[in-house]
């Protein structure tokens, strides 16, 4: 059972808070913050019992070493104008700067260290080194609480090492991710249908194998629906294909027949001249993808508006529905209509619809729609996969009692 922050008193205590604060930073400006604003129930929690916080996340990819433009900067300006009050930012994770930037505090202040990764300890593949960076990190606070539900599958320092170190407990987010995650594998009310998309179908094998024999439709588009056509047979031009997983796919249609699944395909496809914005498409059947004017130079760039319609009606019609991944270039306004579909029709879902962070979390967010009418947006896409297939995850169990 996981240790909650629920009960706790963090009076007059320095909390180290592990948050995931990764958000798209374009120009100096983030074009997307909720992830900043999923931290923000935890931060307040502590802040109203007295606590010092003493935040902590990674931005982007740095090979640990400082970079400006992974710099978390921006993100201590917005945590300001959300939380309204003061953030201290230190411009050092670790180290003198660091220290000084704490002392700072007050009981019910905020502190924002930099970016975790500008050290090479926090995602070393060196269990010592990252023991050594969370003793460092350590030195800053007198307990840990971690709530960066998008990093828990990963080993990381911060994540997993600290929590050793010091007392740990689990934010209010990370419970809420788990909760929903839990009512998604344990007990989903029916009709219950996992809507899936994206770029792979080898990134959603492990999900789909578990959930199989606990739904009752499989929808799925996306570009990793090219290599399930591809293994019905059709030919699907330049679209995205994985040839390698052809078999496989071919063994999990067979299974999701056996177990009385209902698999929906698209029908149409929105097919295209180049990936590009303006490129020229038109509207074919799945099994045709090379009848169009661009024959078998033509790239699959979203499901086709029959198939949006159908896609939706599943969605709409069931109590219970996870969906991970795009179901088509929704960056391009082209290709969108797909994705804006399901999303729309997850708006109407009477029980639980849950939006599976990742892409699906920030088309969302593109398209324009309030995220506040959604049952549920994760803000971990992998953590979130990974929990669905069965995976232990460190960042979890370090948590456990």
């Amino acid at each position: 059972m996981l240790r909650s922050i629920k009960g706790q008193s963090f009076a007059g205590k320095r909390v180290i808070l592990r948050c995931d604060l990764n958000v798209p930073i374009k120009d100096g400006k983030i074009t997307d913050d909720g992830r900043i604003r999923a931290s923000l129930p935890t931060i307040k929690y502590l802040v109203d019992q007295g606590a010092s916080v003493v935040i902590c996340s990674h931005l982007g990819r740095p090979e640990g070493a400082p970079e400006a433009k992974y710099s978390l900067g921006p993100v201590a300006l917005r945590l300001e104008e959300l939380l309204g009050q003061p953030v201290i930012f230190s411009e050092e994770t670790v180290g003198a700067k660091a220290k000084a930037a704490v002392k700072l505090l007050t009981d019910g202040g905020v502190a924002l260290l930099e970016n975790l990764r500008f050290n090479p300890g926090e995602a070393s593949k060196d269990a010592a080194e990252r023991t050594e960076f969370a003793k460092q990190l350590a030195e800053l606070g007198d307990v840990l609480v971690s709530d960066g539900f998008g990093v828990v599958h990963r080993k990381q320092a911060s994540v997993y090492e600290l929590a050793q170190v010091l007392p740990s407990y689990a934010g209010l987010l990370i419970a809420t991710e788990l909760d929903i995650l839990k009512r998604l594998t344990d007990s989903p009310e029916r009709p219950y249908t996992v809507v899936l998309g994206g770029s792979k179908v080898s990134d959603k094998l492990g999900v789909i194998g578990h959930l199989l024999p606990r739904v009752d439709k499989l929808v799925i588009g996306g570009g990793m629906v090219f290599t399930v056509l591809a293994a019905l047979g059709h030919k699907v031009g330049k679209s995205l294909l994985e040839s390698d997983q052809i078999e496989t796919v071919k063994g999990f249609l067979s299974q999701a027949k056996t177990l009385g699944v209902e698999v929906i395909l698209p029908t149409d496809i929105v097919v295209a001249s180049g990936f590009a914005p303006d490129a020229t498409f038109e509207v074919v059947a799945s099994d045709n993808i090379e009848g169009t004017s661009f024959g078998s130079n033509g790239l699959g760039l979203d499901i086709g508006p029959e198939s949006a319609k159908r896609f939706a009606e599943a969605v709409a019609s069931s109590k219970t529905v996870f969906w991970n991944g795009p179901m088509g270039v929704f960056e391009f306004a082209n290709f969108a209509a797909g994705t804006k579909s399901v999303a729309q029709a997850l708006l109407s879902v009477s029980g639980l619809g849950v939006v599976g962070g990742g892409d699906s979390a920030a088309a969302v967010r593109a398209l324009g729609f309030d995220e506040s009418k959604f049952g549920h947006i994760s803000t971990g896409g992998g953590a979130s996969l990974e929990y669905l297939e069965g995976k232990s995850l460190p960042g979890l169990e370090v948590l456990n009692d």
